[in-house]
């Protein structure tokens, strides 16, 4: 099939703007206790998901203050990272 041509390229944007990439707070579990991975370092240990989430989730935001991009994850039992809450999307403090 062929490629559909632009007529007029005056609409073609010159380029397309990348959002910078977020900073990570990861909240993860090592056997009873909970952690959180942040620049490297590790902080801890939490005795809830929810206690280190919370952590996380203000640190993350004060970072945010200073016009970085953040967001929290928290990896689930199966290794996946789930988004807990993001700098500019969810309201702060959070309702967890």
């Amino acid at each position: 099939m062929p490629r559909p041509e632009i007529q007029d390229a005056s609409e073609v944007p010159t380029f397309v703007p990348l959002e910078p990439p977020r900073i990570r707070y990861i909240v993860a579990r090592r056997e009873d206790v909970w952690f959180i991975e942040f620049n490297g370092e590790e902080f801890g240990p939490y005795n809830s998901d929810r206690e280190a989430a919370l952590f996380a989730i203000d640190a993350a935001y004060k970072l945010g203050e200073t016009g970085q991009q953040t967001h929290v994850v928290v990896m689930d039992e199966s290794g996946n990272a789930v988004p807990a809450w993001t700098f500019g999307a969810d309201q702060y403090p959070p309702g967890i």
